[in-house]
């Protein structure tokens, strides 16, 4: 779901989502501000995920970032679910959240990496955690306002039903993008 700033275009939050029988990738790249060049910023991190989904997710930061060079830069978040080994990998780099329900009781919420993609050397923080069918985790860009993530995860049986929750957290005053999925 992306929704673009009230009295915009174009938004500066891109959602790239790329699945095969064996791994799932999510993408929410927030470019800095909003309009166009953040939506250029943004699309880098697409493109990158999108020309090599068989690559790691370290490559597409690295990658995505060197690309940034003289652009807005874009706050990034990435998931890759591994269906063989029932494993999800986080890393992001600014104020992209993802917040993971795991067994309908323990909540998993990794730390954020303070930062951007810009040019300039990045610390990176992936981490990996087991799943089980039926979790289910959003990740979101800052135009979402999480105010009780634990809640709005428990109280959703469904994505559907937690992308609607979520749908009503949106602030009007900045692009807004979410992914929210129930895992298999």
């Amino acid at each position: 779901m992306n929704r673009i700033k009230v009295g915009n275009r174009i938004s500066g939050d891109v959602a790239y989502t790329h699945f095969t029988e064996e791994y799932a990738i999510f993408v929410i790249a927030d470019g800095l501000g909003n309009g166009p060049e953040a939506n250029e910023s943004s699309r880098i991190v697409e493109e990158i995920v999108r020309n090599n989904p068989d690559e790691s997710i370290e490559f597409w930061l690295l990658e995505s970032n060197r690309r940034m060079v003289a652009k807005r830069g874009a706050a990034v978040g990435i998931i890759r679910v591994d269906f063989q080994t029932k494993q999800l990998t986080y890393c992001g780099v600014g104020n992209i959240r993802m917040y993971m329900l795991h067994n309908h009781e323990q909540m998993i919420y990794p730390l954020p990496v303070m930062g951007y993609l810009s040019g300039r050397k990045i610390k990176m923080n992936c981490q990996t955690y087991p799943y089980e069918s039926g979790d289910t985790f959003y990740m979101h860009s800052d135009g979402v306002l999480a105010k009780s993530p634990k809640a709005c995860l428990q109280q959703s049986p469904t994505a559907y039903d937690l992308a609607k929750q979520i749908e009503s957290k949106i602030d009007s005053a900045d692009d807004a993008t979410f992914i929210a999925v129930q895992l298999l």
